[in-house]
């Protein structure tokens, strides 16, 4: 059972590290860049990031919570506390932020993937990414605190 939960920790922590990696990108280097570009240009790069993000991600996040859900599991019924409380947080971090996910950063994606499909550029496409980029930081630490946890999972198993 052991291994079973290892395994499953270091499947959570790969695949979160994936969508954590391209958060803290987005975070550290394509906000300043963003706000470098006109708004055509805005509207046509993260329109297209998020038409191609928003097709590949979802597998691969949901494998991650699914995993760091299974691991809480398992490492509780195999007697592992201190693996399955730091995986029960995880998942609570994870759900936080599927959450703010799907209520702030999906509709900004879905607007700004339909304006670069459609060619045009939204009047409101400022504001659309300040409101992106107002969860991005606690995306961030959400998926901080999730890595950190799974870590402490596998370590303590």
């Amino acid at each position: 059972m052991r291994t079973l939960v290892e395994v499953l920790a270091s499947l959570a922590i790969l695949a979160n590290a994936v969508i954590y990696g391209t958060d803290v990108f987005g975070a550290i280097v394509m906000r300043p860049a963003i706000a470098a570009v006109d708004d055509r240009t805005l509207t046509q790069l993260l329109g297209h990031i998020h038409r191609i993000a928003d097709r590949r991600f979802p597998a691969i996040g949901a494998a991650g919570l699914i995993a760091a859900m299974a691991t809480a599991a398992l490492a509780g019924a195999s007697g592992h506390w201190v693996s399955a409380a730091a995986a029960a947080l995880a998942t609570l971090a994870l759900v936080t932020f599927l959450a703010m996910y799907n209520r702030v950063s999906k509709p900004v994606n879905t607007a700004l993937t339909a304006a670069a499909l459609a060619d045009r550029v939204p009047g409101d496409a400022r504001q659309l990414q300040a409101r992106w980029e107002s969860v991005i930081d606690a995306r961030v630490a959400l998926q901080t605190l999730a890595l950190a946890a799974l870590c402490v999972a596998l370590a303590a198993v």
